[in-house]
Order: structure tokens, then sequence, then C-alpha cells
């Protein structure tokens, strides 16, 4: 039985290996440099990569990349959905890592309710259960949709419930609004500093909350509207190369603690994962020296 069809064959026969794998993994090390790996996008049904738009359709092939990521040096773990983390774990690729669950993925993309940002994955409780480190969200506000209150309050409560728990917090914000009838995310730096501005104060304590935002050739003035810690977001850039002389600069400042990467790095034009891993990782190497 091949690797694959073992975890259909656990879970379809003894679901409950899968709270035996968490049980047994050893933590990772949470620092204060952190690069991360995002594998989200799948749980939103966010499946393309630059031109290809079903690039991440393949669980096994998004699986071998990880497990490749994964196993690099300067690697500190994981960002994803409970299905993506399960099997990561029966694998056990996740010892020695901080895994971070996503926690909102209900605001699917080209649906009218995209603004409406609903915690459909993780909560704060699953995560202790599983013993990681921390939960994500998204945190998209759009003045013109109604359904952004109903997305700040969820956010904060998940914040709060965080905390409670002693879990890092990590929220991603934006200012966002339709285009064409599409949701889109304003990157002027008035936009992202007025999202970080609102992010900060959600929930009833901001002591384990970190932010993921966008690199702007002004980060400068991002990082002047903020103390809390910031990881730089990936996105999907056309060029690679472009991305991480961008990372390069913005990890120089001092809020700046590392990174948050995914298609970029897991699916790069030429196709060499360890490659464009271990760029990536060097420059928060060198940041944190």
């Amino acid at each position: 039985m091949s690797g694959y069809d073992r975890l259909t064959h656990i879970r379809a026969t003894r679901p409950s290996l899968i709270a035996e794998a968490a049980s047994r993994r050893v933590p990772g090390v949470l620092k204060d440099r952190l690069f991360l790996l995002a594998a989200d996008h799948p749980a939103r049904g966010s499946l393309a990569v630059r031109d290809r738009p079903l690039a991440m359709a393949s669980r096994h092939d998004l699986l071998d990349r990880l497990r490749l990521a994964l196993s690099r040096p300067g690697v500190d773990g994981v960002l994803a959905a409970p299905d993506v983390i399960e099997d990561l774990l029966l694998l056990g690729a996740l010892d020695g890592k901080i895994v971070i669950g996503s926690m909102n993925r209900g605001g699917l993309p080209g649906t009218v309710f995209e603004a409406d940002d609903r915690f459909t994955a993780f909560d704060a409780g699953a995560l202790l259960d599983l013993r990681l480190d921390g939960g994500k969200m998204l945190c998209r506000i759009d003045p013109g949709d109604p359904a952004t209150a109903s997305t700040l309050e969820a956010c904060s409560q998940a914040v709060s419930a965080l905390a409670r728990r002693g879990l890092l917090a990590m929220v991603e914000p934006f200012w966002s609004s339709r285009v064409s009838g599409s949701l889109r995310n304003d990157l002027s730096v008035e936009a992202v500093i007025r999202a970080v501005s609102v992010a900060q104060a959600l929930g009833t304590t901001s002591a384990y909350t970190w932010l993921k935002i966008p690199c702007l050739p002004e980060m400068e003035a991002v990082m002047a509207a903020t103390t809390l810690p910031a990881l730089l977001l990936g996105g999907d850039p056309p060029h690679l190369d472009s991305a991480l002389a961008s990372w390069e600069r913005a990890l120089r400042l001092p809020g700046v603690r590392g990174l948050v990467v995914g298609r970029a790095l897991l699916y790069p034009p030429d196709d060499d994962v360890a490659a464009a891993v271990d760029a990536a990782a060097a420059l928060v190497r060198e940041d944190s020296r």
C-alpha cells in the first residue's frame, strides 16, 4: 500500500490515529523569527498558481511538495487547514515544526458571500487539543458589505479564545472592495495601514497577536503603524526573483519577523521547490544574524 493510499485507509478504518499522531508529535520551538509554509489555499477552492488554474488540485502532489519543503533547513513550520495538517501528521512530517491552523475559510472567491469570512475550519479548542501552536484568520474589511461586521466580530472572538489558551493568533488583514463584482484587496500603503490598525485592536488582548501582511515598497510606513510582530505573506508573484528581493528589503525592518509563503515557493516557475525554499530560508536566517 503506497503512502497516500495508507492515508485513505487510516481515515476509513482508524481515524483515531490522527489524534494519536498529534499526541506523539515532537513540538517545534516558537521563535522570534519564523519561516512558515502556507498551504491553506485549497480550503477556499483557490487552486490556481499563475497561469495554471488547477496547479494545486492534486493532493498527492501538494503533499510531496510540502514534505520536501518542510525537510529543508531553516523551515520552521506550516500553516494549513485541518485536512492538510492531519495528512502531514499521519506522514510524520511535522515533528519539531511550528504548526498554525487556518480557521476561517468560508469566504470563497467569486461568491456573493466572499466578504463573509466565516470560521469553517479550526477553532481554538481544536487547535489546543491537537497541540498546535496557533490559529490564522483572514480579516477582509469591505466598507460596502454588511457581512464585514460579522467577520470582524468572529475574528475578535477568535483572537480572544486563542489568547486564553496561550496560542498565537495570526491575523491577515486587508481593506477590500468590490470591483466589477469581484472582491479585491487594496494594496495601497494607506489601505494596508488602515487594515493593520483595525486588526491589531481585535480581541480582549493583543498579547498573542501576530500580523500577516503583504510586502509593499513602503514597508517602513506600514511597520510604523504597529508594535505587533509581522510576517510577510508571499502571494502568487509572477517573478520569484523580484519577490525575494522585496522580502529581503522588508526583513531588515525590526518589526518584520519572517515569512509565510505558499504558492510562490511550493510551485516556483522552474519547479525546483528545494532551491526556492532554500533561497527564502536564507533571507530569514540572514535577517536573524
